[in-house]
């Protein structure tokens, strides 16, 4: 029987705990929970221990961000022989067939090594309705996949190729840490699911996503209310770490300085300072950038302590 570990990053996650562990003890396969807690204040870690003696809690005192302590929860069920490596948001939850169905796809696809994540459909936590941003990876994904239209007609594949879908719920094989490696420590928070993603591609690995296995991710359902500068602070370096990309840090400065240029002929003061910001930025890191580009071109388990 394959050995499926599941690795939850938690940070003050009390509002969802109950859901989110409770689910896992009920799931049809049996997992194993490494939990890596990032410092939490409001009682998580006590909770944990109190009513989920089971699972494999460790704790930093400090708030490593999202990557970092995945990476150490990945390597630390990699030790323990885990043959799939589930990562899950700690607003998230599962249903009993959720990884049993996610499971069985992997188990028919003719050629395995070619499957990088395998992801299940993401419902938002009322349970009625798919996560919001998931509508939005199968809508960017339409001419691909068709499966806005399958699923209308009921005639919806075993799963689907998709481009992109954030890290709530990756389901991750052996193959796949031993390939691609772990996340970029370089992203603190956001960003690091792209990257990890462009490097997946990189090595020739796809995302498949199931309809037929679900779960869910009670994260922000409002898109107007999303704060993207969050995201679009970190597009420059998730574009000069993809390896896909030739001469991608120069072509980044490039474009930026023309960008300055642009905006100092237009009068533009307050982007021209936030282009400024940034240009600055890659300059000061640009012998870590070059080097952590070259990094990721290498097959193996990269910025993972194995």
């Amino acid at each position: 029987m394959s050995k499926v570990h599941i690795i939850i990053v938690t940070y003050n996650a009390m509002k969802w705990a109950e859901k989110c562990f409770t689910s896992l003890r009920q799931s049809s396969i049996l997992l194993k929970c490494i939990v890596v807690d990032n410092g939490s204040t409001d009682g998580t870690q006590e909770y944990i221990r109190k009513n989920f003696s089971e699972v494999e809690l460790i704790i930093s005192e400090d708030n490593l961000g999202f990557g970092k302590a995945n990476n150490i929860g990945i390597a630390r069920a990699y030790q323990q022989g885990a043959d799939f490596f589930y990562l899950m948001n700690q607003d998230a939850w599962l249903f009993p067939d959720s990884i049993k169905k996610l499971l069985e796809i992997y188990g028919k696809y003719e050629n395995r090594d070619e499957i990088g994540i395998i992801s299940p459909m993401h419902l938002d936590g009322s349970e009625k309705h798919l996560d919001i941003f998931l509508d939005k990876y199968i809508a960017i994904n339409f001419e691909k996949t068709r499966l806005i239209s399958d699923l209308y007609l009921q005639t919806q594949k075993p799963y689907y190729e998709i481009s992109f879908i954030n890290a709530a719920h990756w389901l991750l094989p052996k193959s796949t840490i031993e390939t691609v490696g772990g996340f970029n420590p370089y992203f603190f928070h956001y960003g690091e699911d792209t990257e990890y993603v462009n490097r997946m591609k990189f090595h020739q690995k796809k995302i498949l996503l199931v309809p037929g296995s679900k779960v869910v991710h009670d994260g922000k359902q409002n898109l107007a209310k999303i704060d993207y500068t969050k995201y679009e602070d970190l597009t420059i370096e998730t574009n000069i770490l993809d390896p896909n990309l030739k001469n991608a840090l120069q072509l980044e400065k490039k474009s930026l300085r023309q960008s300055m240029l642009k905006n100092i002929f237009t009068a533009n003061g307050r982007n021209l300072r936030n282009l400024q910001a940034k240009y600055r930025k890659i300059v000061k890191d640009e012998k870590s950038l070059t080097e952590i580009a070259d990094q990721v071109k290498h097959k193996g388990p990269t910025f993972l302590n194995l």
